[in-house]
């Protein structure tokens, strides 16, 4: 079987894998896991009080993922949870977990912040543009293809 490829799919498919490698390599020297390092981030970004969620929902990972990485930080005393409305946990970081946001996660951002600040901000924005659009059709398409199965399944 012989498959073919668009060039530019291929380059942005290679672009995507070493973008999220460079953030996999920035958790590393963080010293944390990626699941982790997306705790973390999630909670500079969202705020302190944020749902589980709300992070799986935000950052692509399953429920799980998120729930094992924070029975592990809430172990190591870097977060605790506060319940709130019916079965939702907020999230919130001890002083611990505040000083590793401030030492590991803060530079990040500012690594982030100083690349579009490089990049422009018209730049930036049609980065972000074309992005979403790509990901809107993806979406779009891929919820035509199930349907499609669906159909052809169910009698």
């Amino acid at each position: 079987m012989e498959l073919q490829f668009c060039p530019a799919l291929q380059k942005l498919n290679r672009l995507y894998r070493e973008w999220d490698g460079l953030y996999h390599a920035m958790a590393l020297r963080a010293g944390l896991s990626d699941s982790a390092f997306v705790i973390f981030y999630a909670l500079a970004e969202l705020g302190e009080g944020c749902r589980q969620k709300e992070i799986a929902e935000q950052y692509s990972l399953s429920r799980q993922t998120i729930s094992s990485s924070i029975r592990r930080l809430e172990k190591e005393r870097y977060l605790y949870l506060k319940p709130g409305k019916r079965r939702d946990m907020h999230i919130y970081l001890t002083d611990a977990g505040r000083q590793i946001v401030k030492e590991k996660i803060a530079p990040v951002i500012a690594l982030e912040n100083s690349v579009f600040d490089a990049l422009g901000t018209e730049t930036g924005e049609a980065l972000t543009a074309l992005t979403e659009k790509c990901v809107g059709l993806y979406r779009e398409k891929l919820h035509a293809q199930l349907q499609e199965e669906c159909a052809a399944q169910c009698p």
